[in-house]
Formats: C-alpha cells, sequence, structure tokens
C-alpha cells in the first residue's frame, strides 16, 4: 500500500497533486461509455445482418455518461492550474501531470462527441489513424497490416500451424490461468484474482488487480499462455507496480497516450515468451485493416463482410466490426484504440532497439514500473533517481536479466541493415 510517512514537502505537494487526478479519472470508463448493448447485435441479426446497426446520436443520448461531463473538464483544468502554481512550469514531473489532465480532457471531449463525427476525429488525436506513418518516409500501420496478411497467407494452408482445439471452458481457463499467476505473484496472497465474467465483449479483460474470462469463451492451453502474458504479467502487472509508488500514484492510471505503450508490451512480451501464434497474429492484423477500411469510407457492413471473409463466424464477424465502430455510428469514423498493439508492438521494440545501441539498458525495465508513456522515459529514469519513482516490483522474466534480450537486439540492430529483397534473390536457389 502507498503510505505519506517519511515524504518531504515537496514530495507530499506531488503526492497530493497525483491522488486528485487518479481520483478524477475513477468515473471515466471509455469502453463502458462506447459499447453497444446487446439488443444492437440481436436487432442486426433479426434484419439478416442486412442492414446497418441501429446506432445514432440519440443512442448514446439515451445512456448518459457515468459522470457530469461539464464539471469533470472544470476538476482537471483546475489541477492542471494547480500543478503550475505549485511547481513551476518546467517541473519535470508537473510536465507529465499536466499533459495526463489535457489528455483526459480530451478523451472526455471525445465521449462528449459519441454519435458524432468529432468522436472519429478527437479518437485520432488520442491513438492515432491507420494511416499515421512512424517516421517520415517509412510505412503506415495500413501498410503493416497488409504486409502482415500477406506473409501469414503464405503459411495459412500450412497443416503443422493449425490452432489446438478449443477444449478449455470459461472454469477451466480460470483455474489454470489463476494457477499460473499465483506462480509469478504469490500464492495465497490475493493480488490478483482471475474470474468469469458476463458482458464483456473480448474472450478476457484485465483490471486493477483482476483478469475476467467471458463465461461462454472456449480455449486451448495456448490462449491460457498468451493471457498469463499478455493480461497478467503487463497489463496487471504495471497496475500493481503503479499502486506500489509512494508518490507518482498517477503511474496506476493510464490515459490513451500509455495505451500504446501497454499494448505494445503486451504484445511483444507475447512473442518474446512465444506466447503468440499466426491465428492471434492475424486477429490484431485484421483489426488494423478494418479500422483503415472505416477511415476511407467502409460502413458497419463493409467491415462485418471483411470479417466473414476471413473466416470469422457471424457472431465474431459482428464482435469484431462492433469494436471498430463503437462510440461512433455505423457509417462514421472508426474509434482508433485497436491500432495500439501493432503500433505499440513497433514503437516499444524500437525504443528497446535503441535502448541498447546507445547503452541505456537501466530504462528498459522502467517500461514495466506503471502506466507508462515512451516520451516520459527518460523523466522516469531522473524521478527514480531522485526517489520519485520505484523500480518495478513485478517484473517478467524476460525483463529481469537483460543479457539474452540485449544480444537479440544486437543481432536485430545489425539485421536491420540487411536488404531483405536481396536477400530473398540470393536464396532462391535455396528455399
Amino acid at each position: 500500500m502507498n503510505s505519506r510517512n517519511n515524504l518531504d514537502e515537496y514530495q507530499l505537494t506531488v503526492r497530493g497533486l497525483s491522488d486528485r487526478i487518479v481520483e478524477a479519472q475513477t468515473p471515466v470508463r471509455v469502453l463502458d461509455a462506447v459499447k453497444w448493448d446487446d439488443s444492437v447485435r440481436q436487432s442486426f441479426f433479426a434484419t439478416g445482418a442486412r442492414e446497418l446497426p441501429k446506432v445514432d446520436r440519440a443512442y448514446y443520448e439515451s445512456r448518459p455518461l457515468a459522470f457530469d461531463s461539464s464539471a469533470k473538464k472544470e476538476e482537471f483544468q483546475n489541477i492542471e492550474r494547480d500543478i503550475t502554481r505549485q511547481l513551476g512550469q518546467f517541473n519535470p514531473v508537473g510536465q507529465i501531470m499536466r499533459r495526463m489532465c489535457k489528455e483526459y480532457r480530451m478523451v472526455i471531449r471525445m465521449l462528449e462527441a459519441r454519435g458524432t463525427a468529432d468522436f472519429g476525429l478527437i479518437s485520432q488525436e488520442l491513438y492515432g489513424a491507420a494511416s499515421d506513418a512512424f517516421h517520415a518516409g517509412d510505412p503506415t500501420l495500413a501498410d503493416l497490416g497488409l504486409m502482415l496478411s500477406d506473409y501469414l497467407n503464405n503459411i495459412a494452408d500450412r497443416g503443422d500451424l493449425k490452432d489446438e482445439a478449443k477444449l478449455l471452458t470459461a472454469p477451466q481457463a480460470v483455474e489454470m490461468l489463476q494457477r499460473r499467476l499465483d506462480l509469478v505473484f504469490g500464492e495465497g496472497e490475493g493480488v490478483i484474482r482471475v474470474f468469469e465474467s458476463d458482458g464483456i465483449l473480448a474472450d478476457a479483460a484485465a483490471g486493477a488487480d483482476y483478469i475476467k474470462i467471458r463465461s461462454d469463451a472456449m480455449f486451448n492451453e495456448r490462449d491460457v499462455r498468451a493471457l498469463e502474458v499478455h493480461e497478467g504479467l503487463v497489463h496487471v502487472g504495471t497496475t500493481l507496480n503503479g499502486q506500489n509508488q509512494p508518490i507518482c500514484t498517477f503511474l496506476a492510471k493510464g490515459p490513451p497516450s500509455s495505451t500504446v505503450t501497454q499494448e505494445g508490451l503486451a504484445i511483444l512480451m507475447e512473442v518474446i515468451a512465444f506466447a503468440s501464434y499466426p491465428t492471434r497474429l492475424r486477429k490484431l492484423t485484421n483489426r488494423t485493416r478494418a479500422i483503415h477500411m472505416a477511415e476511407e469510407g467502409a460502413d458497419f457492413l463493409d467491415v462485418f463482410g471483411f470479417f466473414r471473409e476471413q473466416g470469422y463466424s457471424d457472431e465474431d464477424s459482428y464482435g469484431n466490426a462492433s469494436r471498430v465502430f463503437r462510440g461512433s455510428t455505423p457509417d462514421g469514423l472508426p474509434f482508433t484504440k485497436d491500432l495500439s498493439y501493432l503500433k505499440g508492438f513497433i514503437m516499444i521494440y524500437n525504443y528497446i532497439q535503441l535502448a541498447v545501441r546507445k547503452g541505456k539498458l537501466e530504462q528498459i525495465p522502467l517500461l514495466f514500473c506503471g502506466k507508462t508513456t515512451l516520451e516520459d522515459m527518460r523523466t522516469l529514469r531522473q524521478l527514480v533517481e531522485e526517489g520519485m519513482v520505484v523500480p518495478p516490483k513485478y517484473l517478467p522474466q524476460q525483463f529481469q536479466d537483460l543479457n539474452a534480450l540485449s544480444a537479440w537486439m544486437c543481432f536485430s540492430n545489425f539485421l536491420n541493415h540487411l536488404s531483405l529483397d536481396r536477400i530473398e534473390a540470393d536464396y532462391a536457389n535455396i528455399i
């Protein structure tokens, strides 16, 4: 538990402002505010899946936010003002907290705009767009999605890459996942709870100290391993590390800018822990492609048809398509949060590569000290040195000993300089 004991006046000031941000953001729940209820699904299939879902501005107005949006924006504005008054314009931790306040105000404006064109535009400001480039002249996320789809298509028909049958029920997956997480976080401590839940769109979802498993979902052991790594070691682990911060308590809660870091870390962990697999990668790739389709003018029926073409059932196609348009309208701009997975993976991978190249390995584990944002990493290292931020208590084994990760990144840095097209030509007679 966090404690105010033994903090000096400056640390108490930062802690007080940080606690105010944590408290202010509590009722701001983006996914709850944008989701479509089951009546929309039922109506869609009642029409034979041939008409756009009945979702418009009035639909969202009939589902008011769980807070007074004007008052909440003013609250964040007041916190931001007090941060400047009490810490000054250029205080490093103050700059992080002010940016968080600005982001939360933008989140609230996005939620106020549910069912309008502004919703999608603000979503692009917060989470990015599929047409965004990583760097000048580089491919975009949409390009990455198409490239990965091509690679996956080349191995799609291999019998030895078929997924294991999903024979584990939700209760069995809960028991297996709980047992695995107890080995990491401590058995009997009750640090992380795993339980069944109805009403969630994904197969699983992580909270502050729990993981929910959808009651009607089926799993295999590879799925459970991916959940252990993705939801447990990363999402819940970083939350617990943030809650362990004695001063910068805001690290326990993440605005949209931290979502990219979170999902990037989670996908990277799946890869380096050998928990990922082609079907999982195709799911992420299809989400990116679907968002790009919507950005280019496709409506819900177009995206629903795209997922059908990819081999998904009607129910799964509806669920995937609704992720794209939730918060928006069925013919509006998409909700772009799901770009965070591939976008975050590329950004985190590049960051770790550069940290190894520049000999700054000590910065890599700090990605796990809470809900971090890449642009804050240099500041976080300074805050750790000053005792304002404590290093992560819970850290995946792959990041506890950086020997193997460093070796991999050293080779990767060199391989990036090779031309894969030239290699393909040279190897044509041997593969």
